[in-house]
């Protein structure tokens, strides 16, 4: 089941149902008014929405023709939004751009943050900042949004709250994050608003895709029109959403509509390319001892797509593009 939020002049948009192949939507609002709604009872719900979904592959329903530009994030705000890093490969090289050593257990215990979640940003709005002196950077993941999950979840019963998948373009201001850091308190301006792919689809839409908390997927990134990303989500995620889960379920609970990502999707392997720009900086000062690839200016355009096992997209197409104002 694919599931998407449309604009409709309020805060939380409505909910829409959406064709397996992207190419129409339904109204869902009779079953619940929001993504958020159907999250908060979805043992209920889930079965009507699956059912409105069959009505709507099967020509049933009215529908209209599939537009991102129409959609809002599939959650336009979130209870919570935790990002994880659980590509090791990331750590390292963001690591050693700060000059600084991995952690002790960074095979261990995951790095997760907390972000901003009371604006999230659609699949084709702008990221707005107002200067580029900031390093605005993309970052390509994948995320899952939850059930209500129990503190004290362990990773072998992770998988029973996992709801949707999603994409997300994780936002980054990267020449605040050091600044930031040296204060010993952890990032907050150097986190923006992040953005999410078109839909949120359920765990079986990707089929075997879907193993053992990892989605085993290529996900690609283009800038500017170029692709300069070609990474896959599966092997290299060290920390699986399932161990994710147990690390950020250890003290507390969550509740449904809690978006968890996993970090920038990174690959040892160079031919397969970014999914920010930090890596290639990076990449660059191993190389010839300095960076020379710029972060992103006003006018640039990153897109972020992932395409399931029979070659068709599973998500939509994040496209956005930078825009430096004023204040």
């Amino acid at each position: 089941m694919k599931l998407a939020t449309r604009h409709d002049g309020t805060r939380d948009g409505s909910l829409v149902v959406v064709k397996k192949d992207l190419s129409a939507w339904t109204p869902a609002a009779h079953v619940a008014p929001t993504l958020q709604a159907a999250l908060d009872a979805w043992d209920t719900l889930s079965p009507k929405l699956l059912a409105l979904a069959a009505s709507l592959e099967a020509g049933q329903v009215p529908s209209e023709p599939f537009d991102a530009t129409k959609l809002m994030a599939p959650l336009p705000r979130a209870y919570e939004w935790v990002d994880g890093s659980a590509y090791l490969n990331h750590v390292i090289l963001v690591r050693k751009a700060r000059k600084a050593e991995p952690p002790a257990t960074l095979k261990t215990d995951p790095l997760v943050y907390q972000g901003g979640a009371s604006q999230m940003l659609g699949p084709t709005e702008d990221i707005v900042a107002f200067d580029e002196r900031f390093g605005i950077d993309f970052e390509s993941e994948v995320a899952v949004v939850l059930g209500d999950t129990p503190m004290g979840t362990t990773a072998a019963e992770a998988g029973k709250y996992v709801r949707l998948l999603m994409l997300v373009n994780d936002v980054t201001l990267r020449n605040l994050i050091p600044d930031e850091l040296a204060k010993g308190f952890g990032f907050f301006q150097g986190k923006p608003a992040t953005g999410f792919s078109p839909v949120a689809v359920t765990p079986d839409e990707v089929g075997p895709a879907w193993k053992d908390g990892r989605v085993h997927l290529t996900l690609q990134t283009w800038l500017n029109g170029v692709l300069v990303g070609d990474t896959h989500a599966g092997p290299e995620m060290h920390f699986s959403f399932f161990d994710l889960v147990q690390h950020i379920a250890k003290t507390r609970r969550f509740t449904a509509g809690t978006i968890l990502g996993s970090g920038t999707v990174s690959n040892e392997d160079r031919a397969r390319g970014i999914s920010c720009l930090a890596e290639t900086r990076m990449i660059e000062t191993i190389d010839t001892g300095a960076p020379k690839t710029p972060f992103m200016k006003h006018g640039d355009r990153v897109e972020i797509e992932m395409k399931g096992l029979d070659g068709r997209t599973v998500f939509g197409r994040i496209d956005q593009h930078v825009k430096v104002v004023t204040r």
